[in-house]
């Protein structure tokens, strides 16, 4: 069994000649699994790229957007789930009103969640 082996690894291994061009078929074969591995990672990549990166990208975009417009009067929710009216702006700070008291509240922009639309006929 062992000489069999042997044969056959010999004769895989034999160059082929095309046309008055010798190649060897381990190499070429090798070359092209190459391109494969480097086109199947790089597809991965951008699929990555779709399903994490992108969408990522276009809620900070959509948060900044609602934090930019955000005016004195608007009803907002903040990450810790208090609702109340802004009633000043200042720089990155936020003064809302809250409550029956008129209880007023400083707090970071980033800690707004969500601004209540209101609908004007």
């Amino acid at each position: 069994m062992g000489m069999k082996n042997k044969k056959a690894d010999q004769r895989s291994a034999k160059p082929v000649k095309r046309k008055g061009v010798e190649m060897d078929t381990t190499t070429a074969a090798g070359g092209s699994s190459l391109l494969f591995t480097l086109g199947y990672m790089a597809f991965f990549i951008v699929i990555i790229y779709l399903v994490v990166f992108l969408p990522q990208k276009k809620r900070e975009k959509k948060t900044r957007e609602m934090l930019e417009s955000l005016q004195a009067g608007s009803n907002v929710t903040t990450v810790g789930g208090i609702l109340g009216r802004v009633v000043n702006i200042k720089d990155d700070e936020v003064t809302l009103e809250t409550g029956a008291e008129k209880t007023q509240i400083k707090m970071k922009k980033w800690a707004i969640k969500d601004v209540e639309r209101t609908i004007e006929a």
